[in-house]
């Protein structure tokens, strides 16, 4: 495994410096100017960055999760490499299921922080009817996605939005924080087999999880 690819990579300085310079690369471009345009029309909102060393523009699978947690807000990244417990778990779950980097893309169904600086708090309606205009943009540059993932149950809960964007494969995943696997250790196995329903889709095969 590379470097670059480990769990909590981003933890190094240089790491960071390295991806930003990467986002001028051409899967990423367009996905650089979208979110140009989101801090345009919101200046208060500052959403970290796409992870260039995943597949941009030619994701075949978009994960979707809650809102940017303090730990992508100071990498600057919506990562599997961001330096927390979730961001690892999410890593090693996918290069389990194989699921390559060059084939996803992770983000989030309110693209920036909703919290006060020093606390996170849960997104809630009126955060997802604001982002969805964005998450309908993004969805429209992905030309090659066959299915979206929607990973814990604030994800989910957005799913009437997310069907109304899009006629795509929805799957529902587990959230990969240590809390939901250390309380509720079964899931551990339901979402390797909820990935690896996603790698099929991705790979060719139909899903039977059309939601």
């Amino acid at each position: 495994m590379k470097p670059e690819d480990e769990p909590y990579a981003l933890r190094s300085p240089d790491e960071k410096t390295r991806r930003m310079k990467l986002l001028g690369q051409p899967h990423m471009e367009p996905l650089v100017r979208y979110l140009e345009d989101i801090k345009v029309e919101h200046h208060e909102k500052d959403p970290p960055h796409f992870d260039p060393c995943d597949g941009g523009i030619n994701a075949r699978v978009l994960f979707l999760l809650e809102a940017p947690g303090p730990k992508a807000v100071s990498s600057n990244f919506i990562s599997r490499n961001n330096p927390d417990p979730t961001a690892r778990n999410m890593c090693r779950f996918l290069q389990d299921a194989g699921i390559q980097r060059s084939d996803s893309v992770l983000w989030n169904i309110v693209p920036w922080y909703v919290g006060d600086g020093s606390r996170i708090r849960a997104v809630n309606n009126n955060d997802i009817i604001q982002a969805a205009p964005y998450l309908k943009e993004l969805i429209a540059l992905l030309p090659e996605l066959k299915v979206i993932a929607l990973v814990g149950k604030k994800a989910q809960s957005a799913q009437k939005y997310i069907r109304e964007l899009s006629n795509l494969p929805l799957i529902h995943t587990h959230h990969p924080s240590a809390r939901v696997f250390n309380v509720w250790p079964h899931k551990r196995k339901e979402m390797s087999e909820q990935l690896a329903e996603i790698a099929e889709i991705i790979n060719g095969r139909e899903s039977g999880q059309n939601l």
